[in-house]
């Protein structure tokens, strides 16, 4: 029994990705001066009794490169949307125009770069606990391998490929946080 142990570092190793993929969205999110579309992607919307992307409640444009509008569908969530925009943390003033949200982008200034480079911080938080917490499920499968009876060697083995693993991808949250921040901080 215990040699037929099998750690599926596989899926590990999507699961720690997909944790680089999700802050990478939300670095995206980080505005850096200009407007982008993505900038919206983490706002959720309380809509018809659900949170909702933003996306999915109406169509975000960028007519001009210091604005993003909000065309919304349905008249009766636009206040929710305005309001989700507003709670948000991104530092914009949506201004309503019917259906339509205007979000005017403001040059960014020294303290509003330095409070980005926090929100940054803390997504690359965020990520590194999703890693860890995905390190914590593997040794959890190695322990209770060794439980059924895995020798010392294998559990060894295993334990130092999942903190290798770990340690991989806390470094590659690190070195997207450090570019980004950089990115923030460039005028």
């Amino acid at each position: 029994m215990s040699d037929d142990f099998e750690l599926d570092t596989k899926d590990l190793e999507r699961r720690m990705d997909g944790a680089m993929t999700s802050l990478r969205t939300e670095f995206a999110s980080l505005r850096t001066g200009r407007a982008s579309a993505s900038m919206l992607e983490p706002v959720m919307v309380d809509a018809y009794g659900a949170m909702t992307p933003i996306n999915q409640v109406g169509t975000v444009n960028v007519p001009e490169p210091r604005m993003v509008t909000v065309n919304v569908w349905d008249k009766g969530l636009v206040n929710k949307v305005e309001k989700a925009i507003r709670e948000s943390g991104l530092g914009i003033n949506p201004q309503m125009n019917g259906t339509i949200i205007m979000l005017p982008i403001p040059e960014l200034n020294e303290e509003r770069r330095k409070e980005l480079t926090k929100v940054a911080a803390q997504y690359a938080e965020n990520a590194r606990v999703a890693i860890r917490n995905v390190r914590r499920d593997g040794m959890d499968q190695i322990k209770k391998a060794k439980a059924d009876g895995m020798s010392e060697d294998d559990q060894k083995f295993w334990e130092t490929e999942v903190q290798e693993m770990t340690n991989l991808h806390i470094k590659s949250v690190d070195d997207a946080l450090e570019a980004k921040q950089a990115e923030i901080m460039q005028v």
